[in-house]
């Protein structure tokens, strides 16, 4: 496997993100990098991001967990951020991310973990927490979902689908822009392109919307659809915090409030914003979760 380093300079300086950086080098040779931040001994709320996104989208809730005494962890997914970029879309596949994941997650064994995912983060979170419920404790869902091939895809997935694939260029600043409610400054924008000097570093967000398994032959489906249906046994907490203007992901908060037990009786909020409801109402989201932590235990 032919893997990429993003030069450390590309990350100097940039806004709202002075966190020390963290390593997990996995057995294929793979480097991952995560935040860290609060007690290492503390409940664990692990943040993950999707696509074209990276930890970066998280820096203004990192901060709200760990002055709540929390251990606020975030990792870059294999392909993203600051972790190491296979340059092959062939060395991508969403059983990978699963295992690659996996192990990052055993290597820190990490446990009693609050879950936050969002759209490729919840493809991957749900997965895990599903598969690995023992080192789980709550799920909050922020724009994602579990796909099975068994819902229509919306139109606007199937068109950003066709722009990864086709397009010449794939601005990743900009891309994160049009899926907020806020203008992105100019030093955000170009914060989100940080990780990819060249084409070659885009191979990992060029791949995800293929992976997605959108018809019932796809192999990720049978695993899927059985972590689907350990999902709709999960009888510990689960929230929704959703923001309402997502042309994708806005209204998956229904099914998988319907679908599992654990979200009886939560309080599930819809809130001001786009696909990249963290950029818009992050620190907000964070103090909702941290209130909900407190009164869940």
């Amino acid at each position: 496997m032919d893997l990429l380093r993003t030069p450390d300079e590309r990350f100097a300086n940039l806004p709202d993100y002075p966190f020390e950086p963290h390593y997990v080098t996995l057995a294929d040779g793979v480097r991952v990098h995560y935040l860290d931040e609060g007690p290492r001994d503390a409940e664990v709320v692990l943040m993950l991001h999707g696509e074209p996104s990276w930890s970066y989208l998280y820096r203004h809730m990192v901060p709200v967990f760990a002055e709540a005494g929390l251990r606020a962890v975030a990792p870059d997914l294999v392909g993203f951020g600051r972790s190491d970029k296979p340059t092959r879309l062939s060395d991508y596949t969403y059983q990978g991310h699963v295992d690659w994941l996996r192990e990052w997650m055993e290597a820190l064994d990490l446990r009693r973990i609050t879950l936050i995912c969002q759209d490729w983060g919840s493809l991957l979170g749900l997965r895990l927490a599903a598969e690995h419920g023992d080192r789980f404790d709550r799920i909050v869902v922020a724009n994602g979902f579990l796909p099975t091939a068994d819902r229509r895809t919306p139109p606007a997935f199937r068109v950003w689908r066709a722009f990864a694939t086709w397009s010449p260029v794939f601005p990743v600043g900009r891309i994160v822009a049009t899926g907020t409610k806020r203008a992105l400054s100019p030093a955000e924008r170009a914060a989100y392109d940080a990780p990819y000097p060249s084409r070659r570093h885009l191979a990992g967000a060029r791949a995800f919307p293929r992976l997605v398994p959108t018809s019932p032959d796809d192999p990720a489906v049978p695993a899927n659809r059985a972590a689907w249906a350990r999902l709709g046994a999960w009888e510990k907490p689960f929230l929704t915090l959703f923001g309402d203007s997502d042309p994708i992901l806005g209204r998956a908060d229904g099914p998988l409030q319907q679908h599992v037990p654990g979200a009886r009786d939560q309080p599930h909020a819809r809130l001001s914003g786009s696909h990249f409801v963290q950029e818009d109402a992050g620190p907000e989201i964070a103090r909702r979760t941290v209130d909900w932590m407190r009164g869940a235990r």
